[in-house]
């Protein structure tokens, strides 16, 4: 006979013993038209041992929601596709000097859609290995597929991640109970940003599935791109919110309560949309980034950024397929962008230019 005892299961001549209780509340719950998952044969809490990185960069969900600005950063390449380490480290280092508390890594923004999830974690890990200890790593570990994003998440704390992002399930659509389910499940792993884009998973999260798991104490609040009356139903009943939209955060911030932004623009000039979000009420700033917020999204991201960057002369021009860069007209017109905010303003210190269409490289293999 082998038994495990402390976790509640016992083997004994090959018949499994589930625990009764899991099976008397399952039926109960029928009974009472309340639908819950049945217990399965698992062993609960049970998990390898923690790593020292994931022990020394635990973290609390608190310690997330206080975060103004939080940059969605971006990730470069070689020529051959592979991650250009050294051009990502010295984005960071920017973002640091320049007031970022936070990055999301391998999100939208940095094309974590187009990683294996062997580069997704590398690159968390290497993020926490080398900065964070000087600002909060929250790695886009979310996935249309539950299993996927537990692992993941598991993965991303065991390499020292102080947060994950989690998206709802795309494509694959579940139903709102589904959606509880899988952010339930997730939550489980730590501290938990949800994120909200209708435009991109083609399903709302609407309030109340958040109020639902908002009661987790892993849930940090939510990014929130559905737009300002959103932001303030969820302010109002003390959910915390960053907002998804640059064009939108500076009243996401002062007026409807949002703690912060998650950052696209912030790429290109951290310093200034650090003040927008620090400095109190500015409405004259934000109607002078405006022309460059507006730049940056007329094409689905990361489009206008992967091409301003690599303009600016801090990441080499490589794309990753299916991303293009911007046709000559829109490359000129960034150019006139920067000199109209000035160039001090931007990240990287070359003389930004107008690139070429064969200066661009396109890698459909990595």
């Amino acid at each position: 006979m082998y038994s495990l005892r402390t976790h509640g299961l016992c083997l004994k001549d090959t018949t499994l013993q589930l625990p009764t209780s899991a099976g008397s509340n399952y039926y109960k719950s029928r009974r009472n038209g309340r639908w819950v998952s049945p217990k399965a044969a698992v062993i609960p809490n049970f998990h390898l041992p923690m790593r020292s990185l994931e022990v020394k960069n635990r973290t609390s969900s608190d310690a997330i929601k206080s975060l103004r600005l939080i940059t969605a950063i971006k990730t470069p390449y070689l020529p051959d596709g592979r991650f250009d380490l050294e051009a990502y480290d010295a984005l960071m280092h920017m973002q640091i000097v320049q007031g970022a508390e936070g990055v999301i890594v391998g999100g939208t923004t940095g094309e974590g859609h187009l990683m294996s999830w062997d580069e997704h974690i590398m690159l968390i890990g290497h993020t926490v290995n080398c900065f964070g200890g000087s600002i909060k790593v929250i790695g886009n570990t979310g996935s249309n597929s539950t299993r996927e994003a537990i692992h993941a998440s598991e993965q991303g704390f065991a390499v020292g991640m102080h947060a994950a992002l989690h998206i709802n399930p795309y494509y694959g659509k579940t139903s709102l109970d589904g959606l509880v389910s899988h952010f339930e499940a997730v939550l489980n792993m730590g501290p938990t940003i949800i994120y909200n884009v209708p435009s991109r998973t083609g399903q709302d999260i609407p309030p109340p599935v958040i109020h639902r798991v908002a009661q987790n104490a892993n849930f940090a609040g939510i990014k929130e791109c559905v737009g300002n009356d959103r932001v303030k139903d969820y302010t109002d009943n003390g959910v915390v919110v960053w907002s998804g939209n640059d064009d939108q955060c500076h009243d996401s911030r002062w007026d409807f309560g949002a703690v912060g932004v998650v950052s696209v623009t912030s790429n290109l000039i951290p310093g200034l949309m650090q003040k927008l979000m620090f400095g109190g009420k500015d409405p004259s700033l934000n109607s002078k980034l405006m022309p460059l917020i507006d730049w940056l999204f007329r094409e689905p991201n990361p489009i206008g950024l992967n091409t301003a960057l690599a303009q600016l002369g801090v990441v080499r021009p490589v794309f990753r397929l299916p991303y293009v860069p911007l046709p000559l007209a829109r490359r000129i017109e960034f150019v006139n962008i920067v000199k109209e905010l000035g160039r001090e303003n931007f990240v990287g210190e070359k003389e930004v230019q107008v690139l070429e269409d064969d200066d661009f490289i396109l890698i459909g293999r990595y």
